[in-house]
């Protein structure tokens, strides 16, 4: 995203861009206040990792491509990120998606309620995404629920090089492009491809679809 603007002023233009807009009041219903909880997870996290990369707000705000008022709004809590500026975070500070979102105080056996899930949404909240797995233990891989609305798309900036994604549809009709090749998947069917490229999930059909992600990393995180 290219800079048009100096100081203050072009922090906050460039966070009313639509990938950082803000959700909005937080209210006292069931949803949002499970979205003030994951806003103030993702805050601390952000906070902490930027730390110990001995990042600016200013260095990270030019390698994310994303305004520096709206990093130090998700740091303070003010701010429920969508799913596409947490990737764009997690891209410029070399650590997984989830290391953003993770509680990382489970140990043993662990129910995830759906209850309480950590669900990330993108900005005109037509594709959702799911985390079905804790986040302190080391691990290659990480597991996604995903939700598609019909008629909608969700475009994905490049993960990590070598991450991998295998996604099975488990219901309604999805197509998905990797490089600029599009593959046409129906209920069951699954694909698998390196998301180390541009690629995109479409719904052009009249319901929602539904799909679950694996997703695998050349490195152990956590």
């Amino acid at each position: 995203m290219a800079e048009r603007q100096t100081g203050d002023a072009a922090d906050e233009a460039s966070a009313t861009d639509q990938d950082e807009a803000p959700p909005g009041p937080l209210s006292d219903t069931a949803k949002d206040i499970e979205a003030e909880e994951l806003s103030a997870t993702v805050g601390q996290n952000l906070k902490r990792i930027r730390a110990r990369r001995d990042l600016s707000l200013e260095r990270l705000a030019r390698a994310a491509g994303v305004s520096r008022a709206m990093i130090s709004q998700i740091e303070t809590g003010r701010s429920v990120p969508t799913i596409g500026l947490l990737w764009k975070l997690a891209r410029a500070l070399g650590v997984p998606f989830a290391a953003l979102i993770s509680d990382s105080n489970t140990s043993g056996t662990v129910v995830l309620p759906a209850a309480k899930a950590k669900t990330l949404t993108s900005a005109d909240g037509s594709f959702t995404s799911r985390a079905l797995f804790p986040f302190d233990a080391e691990r290659r891989s990480e597991f996604y629920k995903l939700q598609l609305a019909a008629k909608s798309e969700e475009i994905a900036v490049p993960h990590a090089p070598g991450t991998m994604e295998n996604i099975v549809v488990a219901s309604g009709t999805v197509e998905i492009e990797v490089a600029g090749r599009r593959h046409v998947l129906q209920t069951d069917d699954a694909i698998v491809f390196a998301a180390d490229v541009p690629h995109a999930y479409r719904n052009r059909g009249d319901v929602p679809a539904v799909m679950f992600l694996v997703m695998s990393y050349v490195e152990a995180v956590g």
